[in-house]
C-alpha cells in the first residue's frame, strides 16, 4: 500500500476520533465540520480501492454534512 494512502487512513481515523469526542461534549457545528473531510477522504479511498457500497454512503452523509453545515450558519 502506497504510504500516502495509509497516512490518509491515519488522518480520517483522527478526525473520526475528533468528530466522536466533540459530538459527545456538544460542541456543535465541530462533529459536522469534523465528520466531512472524515467522509470525503473514505470517498477518495473507496474510489481508489473500487468499493460502491462504502463510496455511496459516504457520498450520502458528505450532502448531509454539507446540508447540516449550512444550515447551521445560515440559521445563524
Amino acid at each position: 500500500m502506497p504510504r500516502h494512502i495509509q497516512e490518509l487512513k491515519w488522518f480520517a481515523f483522527a478526525l473520526g476520533l475528533a468528530a466522536s469526542f466533540t459530538l459527545v461534549m456538544d460542541w456543535d457545528p465541530w462533529p459536522m465540520l469534523l465528520s466531512l473531510p472524515f467522509c470525503l477522504i473514505w470517498i477518495y479511498l473507496a474510489w481508489l480501492n473500487r468499493e460502491p457500497q462504502l463510496k455511496y454512503i459516504n457520498i450520502v452523509f458528505s450532502g448531509l454534512y454539507v446540508w447540516g453545515i449550512l444550515r447551521y450558519f445560515l440559521s445563524g
